[in-house]
Formats: C-alpha cells, structure tokens, sequence
C-alpha cells in the first residue's frame, strides 16, 4: 500500500514525483512505475500460497476418503468370498450394499472434483491477476490490493460479514480468502464457546503437516478437556482420559503432564498459584492464540494482518523520537494513538542528513529554496515567504504565531 509522507515539523522523507522520469521511445514504461510495480509484487507470497495450500488439502481430504472407503468395500468382498456361512440370498443382498455404497462414493467423488475445479479456478484466476499488473493500471491495480488487504484484516478481525460484502461490492471474490477464513472460524466459535471438538477434528485432518511443523496444539487441546473433567469433578472420567489421550505425549511432555495430573488432588478451588492458573478462563484465550498460529502457519499466512504489516512499513520511513512528543505536529500520522501503537516496536528511521519540510508549502528545503528564520525563530521556505511579500507589499506573517514583520528582517539559515 502506498502512503504519501507527511512533514512533522522536524524531519521528513522527500519522495520525487512519479512522472519526472521520460518514457523511452515506443512507449516504453517510465522506470520509477517500473521499479513500484515490481517491488510490489515481492510482496505476494501469500496472496498464491494461500489458495494452493487450500487446493492441496482438499485433494489429500478427498484421496483419503477414497482410499479407505475402496479399502473397506475391497475388504469386505473378500469376506464374503471367503466365507461359507453366506447364503446365496445374503451374498447377493451385501454385495447390493456394497455397490450402493460404491454408488455414494462416486457422489462424493463427483462434488470433491468440484470442489478442486472451483480452487484450481482461484489459484489461476490470482495469477492472471498478478500478470495484469503493469503501468498503465497501476492505480486501479493498487485500488484492488488495497480493498484485498482490507478484507484481509476484516476476516482476521471477525468482521466476516463485512468482508463478504466488500469482497462481493468489488468483485474480487477469487482474490481473498473467505472461504479459508470461515473454516477457521468454526474452531474459534467452538473454542469460545468452550467446545474442543472441532478443533481436535482439525488436528485430526491435518495430522501429518502439524507433526512435520512438531506442533502442540493437539496436546494443549487434550490437556485443556482434562482439565474441564477435574473441573467438573469427574475424576475418574478424567483418569480414563489421561490413559487414553495423555499418555502418549509422556515422552516429550512429561513436565507438563505432571503439572496437569496434579489437579487430581488440588481441585478447581485451588489457591495455590501454580494451579490455579490451570483453571482460568484465560485458558482458552490462550487456545484461540494458539490455533489462529497454527492456522496461519498451515497455509502460508503472516501471523500479523497485511494492513498492519504495509502501515509499518510506511510508518518505519516517519518513525523519529520527535513523533513521540507533545508538540508533534498533527499532519504526522504519529500524533494518533493507533499508528504510535503499531510503530512503537519499529526503530526510529535513519536520517543520514538533516530534511527541513516547510510549514506552508509542504516542500522540501534545500539550496534551491534555502530555509529563512523569522524574529520569533521559525523557519519556512525562501519561495513560500517570496510569495507571501509580493501579496503583502513586502509583509510577512508567521501562519503559526501571526507575527507581521519586514521580508528584511529575515535571517538565511543553513542546513548541515
């Protein structure tokens, strides 16, 4: 996202114009847009990753879901061919059955080819999109990347509803994630609602990306539902459980366990600190944390929203100690709560020289329009304040304190 720099009153970033460069003959692109463009479009890992780790996990869903149904029906024709307890009557009527079910999975197989269509549609339509961008659509190229990053931080917000219909109004359904977003919302819902179930069935579904990325959301999943039956006073439930759920994870995990087993005998009423945090609501907080990683790491995902991510990157360029002080200027994005937030762990920005942006004309001021000092000690431009004398008969009037004094009286100043 581009952000035009706004002077705060110290030092400011110039920019040149964007048209200054002449196009080659042919019509050849100016190189400034050239140099935009193709920096911008380092920037869209996630923008292909995304879509194609969707495709990738519907193709693996469907393939198994295949493979276990003809190896259930393979299994059982053998069974009946085997077996000499079958009538002819019972023969014919399990191999009915069977075909039926055949029948179903050919359904299934139909609707998940579907499915894979429609996301193989979306991983071209994105890239025909990125091969669009050139010059000379640029504008309305970066229109559609900013309405795409808003309904990326509107879906990472819960705003679902919202990003559907911007994404709807503008037509750029093929170029967000809505579909991804809405999976990952069931688990949220269910965990702050204090359900596991859906997110087990998630770990379940992508067991073998979640052991290669050696994750523990399955484990802290497992531990929160025993804790729930400590809670509950179930402990006999919750013993059977550990056997069942917990056990495997002793290799790793046995600090933790052993944390956890200890609620057996302190209860949820505990005041003892080191469990008592066990049975917090903040729990589950935590969880919500923990599978919205997870999520972002399975599919390519930044953990941070792009709109935070661009708004950094543009706020690292005005990030200055001057920002944080109680005469900053309001024209700096820093004067706002919000940006400081987001800038607060960027490091202050580099200035190699000194930059002096003048108060009225927004310019910058070097030796072609050298900066005057007034009596009352502030600074504007040569070329603002040679405007200002010729309306004025020779007058000038600071626009901050309304001081009137003489073009005379002026002061060059010089900058190191």
């Amino acid at each position: 996202m581009e952000m035009d720099s706004l002077p705060n009153g110290n030092s400011a970033a110039a920019s040149p114009p964007q048209n200054t460069t002449p196009a080659a003959a042919g019509g050849t692109t100016p190189f400034p847009k050239l140099t935009q463009l193709t920096e911008a479009l380092k920037l869209e890992h996630q923008f292909l990753r995304v879509p194609f780790e969707h495709y990738k996990k519907t193709i693996r869903t469907n393939h198994r879901a295949v493979e276990k149904e003809i190896t259930s029906v393979i299994s059982n024709v053998a069974d009946v061919s085997d077996s000499e307890n079958f009538s002819k009557d019972d023969a014919v009527n399990h191999l009915t059955s069977l075909v039926s079910r055949l029948q179903g999975l050919k359904r299934k197989l139909e609707e998940g080819s579907r499915t894979e269509h429609l996301q193989a549609q979306k991983c071209r339509a994105r890239l025909n999109h990125l091969e669009s961008a050139d010059a000379e659509n640029l504008a309305e190229w970066n229109n559609t990347r900013v309405k795409r990053i808003l309904v990326d931080y509107m879906l990472r917000m819960s705003y679902y509803e919202t990003a559907e219909k911007l994404a709807e109004s503008s037509n750029i359904q093929d170029l967000v994630d809505i579909e991804v977003f809405q999976e990952a919302k069931k688990v949220i819902d269910a965990l702050q609602n204090k359900e596991v179930a859906p997110a087990l069935a998630w770990c379940s579904d992508n067991k073998s990306r979640l052991k290669k990325s050696k994750s523990k959301f399955e484990f802290q999943l497992r531990l929160q539902e025993f804790i729930e039956l400590v809670r509950g006073e179930n402990n006999l439930r919750a013993i059977t459980y550990a056997r069942k759920y917990l056990a495997p994870w002793g290799a790793t995990h046995m600090k933790e366990l052993q944390r956890v087993m200890a609620t057996l005998a302190f209860k949820s009423n505990t005041e003892c600190t080191t469990y008592k945090a066990l049975f917090e609501p903040k729990q589950w907080d935590f969880l919500v944390d923990q599978f919205k990683q997870e999520f972002c790491k399975l599919y390519g995902m930044t953990l941070e929203p792009l709109l935070n991510i661009y708004l950094q990157a543009g706020l690292s360029a005005l990030n200055t100690p001057y920002c944080y002080e109680d005469d900053c200027t309001k024209e700096d994005p820093l004067s706002q709560e919000s940006f400081r937030k987001l800038a607060s762990p960027l490091p202050y920005s580099k200035q190699h020289h000194s930059k002096l942006v003048c108060y009225i004309t927004k310019e910058l001021m070097d030796t072609e329009n050298p900066p005057q000092v007034l009596p009352n000690g502030y600074v504007y431009s040569t070329k603002a304040l040679e405007e200002m004398a010729k309306k004025n008969n020779g007058k000038i009037t600071c626009p901050r304190t309304g001081l009137v004094c003489n073009y005379s009286d002026l002061v060059k100043a010089y900058i190191s």
